[in-house]
């Protein structure tokens, strides 16, 4: 017994000192002995369980590389994401813990620390590196080659309740989701301040996943109303001429049809993701803040149209407040659709702002003489979503 513990006691210190940002949830998960497992997996209570007998076949470094494994998948939340997803039992399960290691792979394998027991890179899927697991589910087929346990796809095992159901977890007590959420946030905060310190030292899939747990430092009313403005003004101050309307100077030269100036009013539509996956609320709230902005712009209800898309266009009208903004859909996600509808319409707009979750497809190309801004809807910590085009401006609502 000893043996094992001083086994697993240099593990978790060679893992710390590979990844020292990773060192407070290391700790934070203790390391069980449980016969007969079969495995060395974790489970959402923030504990490893291991099987005695698989422990004395490895060595040092293998075990430290499989527990950064399997810390990454409790910091990242895997459970909750496959039960979000629908992971069920059997082959769906095991698609999902092997896209869910090849997330964690991406970041492990270009510093050696990709487990041999756990080996699933992108590569092995057909896929990009740098998606999350969702995105690798989609494409992953079973079996799986080791399983992390219930910590990856949430699917109860055995030794995670080895007293049966109904009974306390044995062993040393274990985090509530209070405290889960806190651990993540002390993590998420020392990868910023090691990429700060010594920049190169931390995986972009990482820093990606901390910058999605941290809380925003940047106040998104103010940079939603400096974008909007910038929109704005940019189309208000430009001066064109037409022929719609005779000059002043029509009688200098009588013969002559002379183009009079014209300022345009900018036309702003507002697409609103209506998808399953939203919040309401929090749409309410962004909406909110537009009509303001809009309002004290100077720009009438009559220039402001609010599309209501999922992956279909529901519901198109002008509001005059955000009390008047029918939220139709509920179905899946495609914010493409709602960008070409916008453009489509007549007068065209100048400026179409799209307010979604992110988890859509975008379009390859920006709609011609039209700027896009998209509010990114946090619906939740670590929440996944697809990047907006680089040709689209981008505000994280919080």
């Amino acid at each position: 017994m000893r043996a094992h513990e001083r086994r697993i006691a240099a593990a978790r210190l060679w893992a710390t000192e590979q990844l020292p940002y990773l060192a407070s949830a290391v700790f934070a998960t203790p390391v069980l002995l449980t016969d007969g497992s079969r495995t060395v997996a974790a489970d959402p209570h923030w504990r490893i369980q291991a099987d005695p007998e698989l422990l004395e076949q490895f060595g040092v470094t293998e075990l430290g590389q499989l527990v950064l494994h399997l810390v990454s998948h409790l910091l990242r939340d895997h459970a909750d994401r496959a039960q979000r997803l629908g992971v069920t039992d059997g082959p769906a399960a095991e698609r999902w813990n092997r896209a869910a290691d090849a997330e964690i792979n991406d970041d492990l394998a270009p510093w050696g620390l990709c487990p041999a027991m756990a080996p699933d890179l992108p590569d092995d899927l057909g896929q990009p590196a740098g998606q999350l697991a969702e995105t690798y589910y989609q494409h992953a087929q079973p079996p799986r080659q080791w399983d992390c346990g219930s910590a990856c796809d949430g699917r109860p095992r055995w030794w995670d309740d080895p007293a049966g159901p109904g009974h306390p977890p044995a062993g040393p007590p274990c985090l509530s989701r209070e405290q889960a959420a806190l651990l993540r946030l002390t993590v998420a905060a020392a990868i910023h301040q090691a990429a700060a310190h010594l920049p190169g030292t931390v995986p972009g899939g990482w820093l990606r996943w901390a910058e999605r747990v941290l809380p925003s430092r940047i106040d998104w009313r103010r940079l939603l109303a400096a974008e909007i403005r910038t929109g704005i003004a940019s189309i208000a101050g430009a001066v064109d001429y037409t022929y719609r309307r005779p000059s002043r100077r029509a009688h200098v030269v009588p013969r002559v049809v002379l183009p009079s100036l014209h300022r345009p009013v900018p036309d702003v539509a507002i697409v609103c993701d209506t998808s399953g996956s939203m919040h309401e609320q929090l749409l309410g709230r962004a909406l909110g803040e537009i009509e303001a902005i809009l309002s004290k712009a100077g720009l009438r209800h009559t220039q402001v149209r609010v599309l209501a898309v999922d992956t279909v266009v529901h519901a198109v009208r002008r509001v005059s407040t955000a009390s008047h903004v029918q939220l139709l859909g509920g179905g899946g996600t495609d914010m493409g659709a709602g960008i070409q509808a916008a453009a489509e319409l007549r007068p065209r707009p100048s400026m179409i702002i799209v307010l979604t979750d992110g988890f859509t497809p975008w379009p390859a190309a920006p709609p011609k003489g039209t700027r896009v801004i998209v509010g990114l809807l946090a619906q939740a910590v670590g929440a996944a979503s697809w990047a907006p085009p680089p040709w689209a401006r981008r505000v994280l609502i919080d």
